[in-house]
């Protein structure tokens, strides 16, 4: 029996072009792009970042876990083919590459290029201004590759044209070798405090994430020949990504989607969440399964899908992960559709993918999850791990294909991936318990999580109870300060464009499913709700209109 080699997702590019290179890989509009094509771009990228100068310095034998030996590769752009082969040309250079959230203001962006050291930077010419006011700051990025755009904005001094090194000359890789101890860098989004990077070996993520493993049974990829035999024997579905690039998950759905043969597509609007656009592109591509973050996603597509006479026949999935999906959004995008399936998924960026649920007509539930192969569930002192049917609620945790640590950050690195009975897993805070039937019961992230009256309230409990009223649009739950409780719930809800609903509605509605403790002590109105590109709820802004008031 063979050994299972340690793998790199450049060499996986490599296996999987060289049996289905005319297969159409990244589809945006009318640009589409093979896996040959794509490899070949990417490495003309490896090129130039090795003629830079960049690349591996220090080998990861020599370095600390939460310690990096690489140059690292920002990529600060829109989804579309140029952040694949932004990522797989750094990997090739043995550079890292990271997500840049393009959201960010100016201090955020300074902050985060900073605390990555980025010594290069892939970007839209559309952030070229932002960009610009911050580079004084950056004296080591030092490389800067400009994407065109339809902005128009010219190149920033110093910064080179995408296009100028990726279309055209020779596609032969530069003369290194990549490495499985090469790093990926996912920087977390900041929503509870400062964005930090999480770094992973490139092998522990192409198992956890890539499609190195299977998630349902435990099945890991032994060669890169296997890879590229179900590549060869894949019908070469279609994947509709809608999640920025910049949200791991994102990124996940893409590499998973490579190392199984399926064509992916982006959306051609990139500035926000077309879904009229969504459902051409579902019809025109005959997608399969389209990715989604949470409800804020979810609940726009499933109007699309409700009021749309396109042909959709292909459409049999919606796979939600990086966000709580409700009850309410899950049925609503199963009625859409006869036979709709919809696969909720959990991971963190500190674990890669954990668990899965699946909802199919006629059975829709939420909170409770399949377990994969590494996920447990340890003890309130991280002291052991519990068996399934315990009392109590403890941390959800992963071990074994879990990250390095987070840059820079020994103490944190610790406090997040402690060894437990002799196994280092990692704990990045969500509560949890391990049902007797093997289950996993997921109740919320401990961070975002109410204290009231010595009760802890998880904040997606009461948020999934008050969205599913009918005249709520969307809603963040946070904690503000009380003299009676310590802290008090208070719900911050956007109600659906022309719909009414007083905060004693709300209220009493949400009583049906929730304690009495658990209820908001108030609601709070407002136009919209602040969230991520990715979906994902701004607690911090949460916060600051729960103690602002009315």
């Amino acid at each position: 029996m063979t050994d299972p080699i340690e793998f790199t997702v450049p060499a996986a590019a490599d296996a999987v072009a060289a049996v289905i290179g005319d297969r159409e890989f990244i589809i945006q509009g009318d640009r589409r792009f093979t896996y040959a094509q794509i490899v070949e771009r990417s490495n003309r990228l490896a090129g130039y970042l090795h003629s830079r100068g960049l690349g591996c310095h220090t080998e990861r034998g020599q370095l600390a876990g939460h310690e990096v030996g690489q140059d690292l590769l920002g990529i600060y752009a829109h989804n579309g083919p140029e952040y694949v082969e932004g990522m797989l040309g750094a990997w090739r250079a043995r550079v890292a590459p990271f997500n840049v959230n393009y959201r960010y203001v100016k201090s955020e962006l300074q902050y985060l290029l900073s605390d990555a050291g980025a010594s290069a930077l892939l970007y839209h010419a559309a952030f070229a201004p932002r960009l610009a006011e911050v580079l004084a700051d950056l004296p080591g990025l030092e490389v800067l590759i400009q994407i065109a755009d339809e902005s128009g904005n010219e190149l920033l001094p110093g910064a080179v044209d995408y296009e100028s090194i990726v279309a055209e000359g020779p596609a032969t890789a530069p003369p290194v070798q990549p490495s499985p101890d090469d790093l990926y860098v996912l920087y977390t989004g900041g929503t509870t405090g400062m964005p930090k990077g999480v770094l992973w070996r490139q092998h522990d993520i192409f198992v956890a994430s890539f499609g190195g493993r299977s998630l349902y049974t435990g099945e890991l990829a032994t060669t890169y020949e296997e890879i590229a035999a179900r590549c060869t024997d894949s019908p070469g579905t279609t994947l509709l990504v809608l999640p920025p690039l910049m949200h791991g998950a994102a990124q996940w759905a893409v590499f998973t989607a490579m190392n199984t043969g399926q064509s992916v597509v982006f959306s051609q609007v990139t500035s926000h969440l077309d879904v009229d656009d969504v459902v051409r592109t579902i019809e025109r591509e005959k997608v399969l399964a389209v990715t989604v973050v949470g409800d804020a996603m979810a609940r726009p597509l499933a109007d699309a899908l409700e009021r749309s006479t396109a042909d959709l026949s292909s459409l049999a999935v919606v796979a939600n992960g990086g966000a709580q999906l409700t009850p309410t959004a899950k049925q609503r995008l199963i009625d859409a559709k006869p036979n709709m399936m919809v696969v909720d998924g959990v991971g963190s960026s500190e674990t890669g993918a954990q668990m899965t649920h699946m909802s199919a007509p006629g059975a829709v539930s939420t909170g409770t999850f399949t377990a994969g192969p590494d996920t447990f569930v340890a003890a309130e002192d991280l002291g052991s791990i519990l068996e399934p049917g315990h009392e109590g609620m403890g941390w959800l945790a992963q071990r074994g294909y879990v990250p390095l640590g987070y840059k820079g950050d020994a103490a944190k690195t610790a406090a997040t991936f402690p060894v437990i009975d002799g196994v280092r897993y990692s704990v990045p805070g969500d509560r949890a318990r391990h049902l007797a039937d093997g289950a996993i019961e997921l109740l919320g992230r401990d961070s975002v999580t109410i204290n009231s009256g010595g009760e802890k309230i998880f904040a997606e409990e009461v948020e999934s109870a008050i969205l599913s009223h009918p005249a709520v649009a969307d809603v963040v739950v946070a904690g503000r300060p009380s003299d009676r409780w310590g802290q008090e719930v208070v719900a911050v809800v956007a109600l659906a464009g022309g719909a009414e609903a007083t905060e004693q509605e709300l209220v009493d509605h949400a009583a049906a499913v929730l304690a009495r403790y658990k209820l908001p002590k108030a609601v709070v109105f407002r136009p919209a709700i602040e969230r991520s590109p990715a979906g994902k709820a701004d607690y911090r802004w949460a916060r600051e209109q729960a103690v602002g008031g009315s």
